[in-house]
């Protein structure tokens, strides 16, 4: 079989891999055994970690670095995105308030903000910008958006008029909304944000069920974040006119999604559509006899508005083969009816997951891995 463009376009193997490692060791591998094809490389995320990366290119401008308040209220080093005529930023929340910059004996998100994410709003809103891209995935936080409302100039009371500091421990105590402080420049900022999810605020799908326990929560935490998420959407119904509680979109990153609805005017988004139309996806796999991508874990979930799911969409659209690879593949017979031509593991035996996720072990694999696959290809009529 002839290939004349293939075109490579993964996620990140978290832990392990970036999507531009990735992409760098399939190509490596197309060139080995197919030398004349044309390769293009698209590596990609889906408004979590790696987002600002992989739109450097596409994007352009320069990175900003500050210091901003962590999920726990220690200083850390977070970057941005700024194009250069300082009006667009690309942003993660991850960057200030990411479940990364936790161990997993920190993790609480009863006590975790979102502060730090609105530090990083308002340093590009100083500078002059008037549209942000914030991408809201992998946080540590379920505060509802409060500590990122608090660093823009909202002010949360509680019954006795204490002013509350925006913890997902407050969430339940908010019974008023004061927004006479909030900072000018952020009026008439466009967001648009980036979310991998479409869970609503409350509920057995919302932020606190499906997402807290991995952020430290027990199940008695749970049902206290629940209740408090239930309180903050009656109190913006309330106050904002405005019902965020089943709202698609709403619960990611803890209830981020929901703040930037209600509060800033933002438009949510599935975040891997919008990197694949900020890349030019549908342009550039035009003629591709395949695309390879993959990423650290595939199973049924992948399907669920993570990258894989939103390029197996444009891959059927043009009707080009899809094969993925990953650490671990699960679900494949499910995977496989819902298009992917095949899906592949790279282990070739059993490992500690240490050994598994480390570079130069997982790098050794993925390349034996795609070789193997393209010499199959190469050796097909």
């Amino acid at each position: 079989m002839k290939l004349d463009k293939i075109v490579v376009a993964p996620d990140s193997f978290k832990g392990s891999l970036s999507a531009s490692e990735v992409v760098s060791l399939c190509s490596e591998a197309i060139r080995d055994i197919f030398p004349e094809t044309e390769i293009v490389d698209l590596p990609l995320a889906d408004g979590g970690e790696g987002t600002v990366d992989v739109l450097k290119n596409s994007f352009g401008g320069h990175l900003v670095n500050l210091e901003v308040e962590g999920p726990l209220g220690e200083k850390v080093l977070a970057r941005y995105l700024l194009s250069e005529d300082g009006m667009e930023a690309v942003m993660e929340m991850a960057q200030a308030s990411g479940l990364c910059l936790l161990s997993p004996e920190e993790r609480d998100p009863l006590l975790a903000s979102t502060y730090g994410v609105g530090e990083m709003i308002m340093d590009a809103v100083d500078r002059g910008c008037r549209k942000i891209f914030m991408g809201i995935g992998g946080s540590a936080t379920n505060d509802g958006g409060m500590g990122m409302l608090r660093a823009l100039g909202f002010r949360f009371f509680d019954k006795d008029g204490k002013e509350l500091q925006g913890r997902g421990m407050d969430l339940e105590k908010v019974v008023r909304i004061d927004s006479s402080d909030i900072n000018r420049g952020i009026r008439g900022v466009e967001f648009v944000v980036a979310c991998d999810v479409d869970n609503p605020l409350v509920g057995e799908r919302g932020a606190s069920f499906v997402f807290a326990p991995q952020k430290g929560a027990d199940h008695g935490m749970v049902l206290r974040l629940d209740r408090g998420m239930r309180n903050f959407a009656e109190v913006i119904k309330r106050e904002l006119g405005m019902d965020v509680g089943l709202m698609p979109g709403a619960g990611a990153a803890g209830g981020l999604g929901g703040a930037f609805a209600a509060f800033l005017g933002g438009r949510l988004r599935s975040g891997i559509d919008m990197v694949l139309d900020a890349v030019g996806f549908d342009e550039k796999i035009k003629g591709a006899d395949l695309i390879l991508t993959g990423e650290g874990s595939i199973d049924r979930q992948s399907l669920m508005g993570k990258v894989l799911s939103g390029v197996l969409k444009r891959a059927k659209n043009q009707n080009v083969p899809l094969v993925a690879v990953s650490g671990q593949v699960k679900d494949s017979e499910e995977l496989n009816m819902a298009g992917f031509a095949a899906v592949f593991p790279i282990e070739n035996g059993p490992v500690s997951l240490e050994t598994a996720m480390s570079k130069p072990y997982a790098s050794t694999n993925l390349k034996r891995t795609i070789r193997q696959i393209l010499l199959l290809l190469k050796n097909t009529k």
